[in-house]
């Protein structure tokens, strides 16, 4: 007998209660393609999750299939530790020829564990070696990953597991203090006393994912760049979702003329949503002795050949950054338009390249407009401290056609509009209505 998208019994008897998306996005998924998810009852959904960043070109792209098809049919190696294999070597030479060199950025490739939460971890422990210091120094509303060493450094993971020893919290850029002004970290960071507590690094996104798509400035960008220059600490830069395109640079920071000391990649680097992630190490602080810090899954070549294909397929084309750059343009345009439609439930929208968010009247009103957009076929996730802010993630290879059935969707929610009256999709409600159970706490981070 057929399964069906109401088959959830396997999921309630034998996964962890952990799960988080199933909870808000009740669906048996089973085919996926391009910017659309589809369920095994056929119901499509247009896709502005993304993987939580990891699908920046969508799902199964035809190109990435082939790739990846083609090297597992010559049985091509899977696993290969730290060995020199084909599929590695053509990573790299990708990532240089394409991104790296023409960006006048000449860091070494580390390859970490399968997870952004294993560069980071990875990234501070290198700077710790290098400095001989322990402090790390974070920001309000930063999410840097799930290990013990990064949800220290996320100020938006507040629980009892949380302990911040060697960590301190800063206010990011205009959360104290003038926008684009670092005075205010100097201060704190000046009343800590003698050179013996300077921090080894600073760890910052320039534009805050889950902390709500929060951009730093340019100013305070060169100004915390130039404080960590002056106390000698590295300058860490977290790209695990601001980065491989989704600002419009390849990289956030290059928007700000910054020279990290080391950079987080993770999530859509393999191009297909295949785990990997790295630390671009500047050549003269790459350190490590052989093995000092290791990970069986680093040298996962499913991702490395799809992620050489991702980076050779698109950004060596033109097309690929103008029509990624007119989408950026239409999709500002349309949040622009529900801001000045729907004042009482938009307070403002955030937008840098693909990546935006929609300020709400709260958390209640954000997952209504989430639960909502569900309903009429459009995933939306929240984020935000208090899970106020509604995050759109559509695919970079998203069509203008498929932009703007989004869009209508979520005017259709804003406008609170039954499904039913919605043209083409059959309906269940209006967005007056609350959450019903299936979606979890607004405050529960990834």
């Amino acid at each position: 007998m057929p399964a069906t998208s109401k088959d959830y019994g396997v999921f309630e008897k034998h996964e962890s209660g952990v799960r988080y998306y199933c909870r808000a996005y009740p669906a048996l998924f089973e085919r996926a393609a391009g910017t659309y998810l589809t369920d095994v009852d056929g119901r499509t959904w247009l896709d502005f999750l993304s993987g939580a960043g990891s699908l920046n070109y969508g799902h199964n792209h035809p190109a990435l299939k082939d790739a990846l098809c083609r090297y597992i049919a010559k049985d091509g190696v899977v696993s290969s530790l730290d060995l020199f294999t084909t599929a590695k070597r053509d990573f790299l030479q990708a990532l240089n020829e394409i991104v790296l060199a023409p960006g006048g950025l000449f860091h070494r490739c580390q390859f970490c564990g399968p997870t952004g939460t294993n560069a980071v971890e990875a990234a501070v422990k290198l700077a710790r070696k290098v400095t001989g210091r322990r402090e790390v120094v974070a920001f309000t509303g930063s999410y840097h990953g799930m290990t013990a060493g990064s949800m220290a450094l996320s100020d938006l993971l507040e629980d009892e597991y949380v302990t911040r020893d060697d960590v301190t919290i800063m206010p990011f850029d205009g959360t104290a203090g003038a926008v684009g002004d670092t005075g205010p970290l100097r201060r704190l960071l000046g009343d800590r006393g003698s050179g013996r507590t300077l921090p080894a690094a600073f760890i910052v996104e320039p534009v805050q994912g889950e902390g709500g798509v929060n951009a730093a400035s340019r100013r305070w960008m060169e100004e915390l760049s130039a404080l960590a220059r002056e106390m000698g600490a590295l300058l860490i830069v977290d790209e695990i979702q601001s980065g491989c395109g989704r600002t419009g640079e390849f990289f956030a920071f290059q928007q700000y003329g910054i020279a990290p000391d080391l950079v987080c990649v993770s999530k859509s680097i393999s191009g297909m949503g295949l785990p990997m992630s790295i630390v671009l190490i500047g050549p003269e602080l790459d350190r490590w002795r052989p093995g000092e810090h290791s990970g069986t899954f680093r040298g996962f070549a499913y991702a490395f050949v799809t992620g050489a294909e991702a980076l050779r397929f698109f950004w060596r084309k033109e097309t690929f950054r103008e029509e990624m750059t007119a989408r950026s343009k239409q999709l500002g345009e349309a949040l622009r338009s529900l801001a000045s439609r729907y004042p009482g439930s938009i307070r403002t929208v955030r937008r840098t390249g693909l990546m935006a968010g929609i300020v709400t009247a709260g958390p209640a009103h954000a997952a209504a407009v989430r639960q909502g957009c569900w309903r009429r076929g459009l995933i939306v996730e929240t984020c935000g401290r208090d899970g106020e802010v509604v995050k759109l993630l559509p695919p970079l290879t998203i069509t203008r056609g498929e932009m703007a059935e989004g869009m209508d969707i979520l005017d259709e929610v804003f406008g609170g509009r039954s499904e039913a009256s919605a043209s083409g999709r059959a309906g269940i409600g209006s967005m007056a209505e609350t959450a019903d159970g299936l979606a979890p706490e607004a405050a529960v981070r990834r």
